[in-house]
């Protein structure tokens, strides 16, 4: 993905997020005022957020956060580098590593998905027993994923751009041509598959097959982290009590505010999307098990970039290390 969204995408969003009066979006004297920008609709791959929001776990850190949904052609990491949002969501980590490599001041503090949600799903009576079986089958994929994972796949299991379609976020191809391999997130497109065809997909998470990016990132600019960087360590420290609220507490207050936010949304998609990130330790696998939700380290980063930059992603001179602070998660309390 590189920056180059059209400025009118940042105006409307800024716009959105500065629609409430100036003293509200202030806050009380003595907080600091978050923008917080979703690179999608609310959704239960955002509780955590929206759980903090609902129970104060922002306001009681001296912050005044407002969440800035998102959608289609929203690019969160221009956003942050415009200064439209303070702080945002970077989907994946060659996002992340596009703004190192592209010089753009905009870093990771927190990664709060250890796996990457990123699945290939398949019809159940294809043949498709593992991710080397989809050689050959036609692969919906977005733009954004032929430049991401698709590099991995096509160096791991031989996989060709012939294999590629576009996927328009539509199940019915999928649903009308068996041979076909479609992307999705483990916690969305397997349960509305189920529900719209009738059919168990065969689905399988890239994380758990080696594939070694972070996912639900939250980004902040150089500016903000160097200016405040005990704003961005609160914020940080929010999420992580608003992700274990959501997963083990009670997540009907979050729930309450995404619903608000997205009035497409529905209970059992919150419901179902919250199982599956438990199930699959999207959230509380890897690091954070010992270092706390949020957890990155150098060795993780390190991986990845040399996975991406073996398969000519990045310049192998590239200084990696700039898409990404550390220091701003602690070990988490239960």
């Amino acid at each position: 993905m590189r920056l180059s969204v059209l400025a009118a995408t940042a105006l409307l969003l800024l716009a959105s997020a500065c629609s409430k009066p100036a003293k509200e979006q202030a806050g009380a004297p003595g907080q600091t005022a978050i923008r917080f920008a979703t690179d999608w609709r609310a959704e239960a791959e955002q509780g955590g957020f929206y759980e903090a929001l609902a129970n104060g776990e922002y306001a009681k850190r001296g912050l005044k956060v407002t969440i800035v949904p998102g959608g289609p052609g929203v690019n969160v990491p221009q956003l942050v580098a415009s200064g439209a949002v303070e702080m945002g969501i970077g989907s994946n980590s060659f996002i992340v590593m596009n703004l190192a490599a592209e010089h753009v001041p905009v870093k990771a503090v927190a990664a709060f998905m250890q796996k990457d949600p990123q699945v290939l799903i398949a019809h159940p009576d294809a043949g498709v027993r593992s991710l080397a079986d989809m050689k050959g089958h036609p692969i919906l994929l977005s733009d954004a994923s032929v430049t991401a994972f698709w590099v991995w796949l096509k160096s791991k299991y031989g996989f060709t751009d012939d294999q590629v379609r576009k996927y328009t976020f539509n199940n019915a191809p999928f649903l009308a041509d068996k041979r076909i391999v479609q992307q999705g997130y483990v916690t969305s497109e397997p349960y509305t598959l189920e529900k719209e065809g009738h059919l168990k997909p065969a689905v399988f998470l890239l994380a758990d097959q080696g594939y070694p990016g972070y996912g639900g990132m939250v980004l902040a600019s150089d500016k903000l982290i160097a200016a405040n960087p005990a704003a961005v360590k609160a914020f940080v420290e929010a999420g992580a009590a608003g992700w274990q609220a959501y997963l083990h507490g009670d997540p009907a207050p979050g729930d309450a505010l995404i619903l608000k936010s997205n009035p497409e949304m529905t209970e059992d998609v919150l419901a179902q999307a919250r199982d599956k990130l438990r199930n699959y330790g999207i959230i509380e696998s890897g690091d954070a098990k010992s270092e706390g939700l949020g957890a990155m380290t150098d060795a993780r980063w390190s991986q990845f970039f040399k996975m991406a930059s073996d398969k000519g992603v990045y310049p192998k001179d590239t200084d990696y290390k700039a898409a990404y602070a550390l220091g701003f998660t602690a070990p988490t309390v239960r």
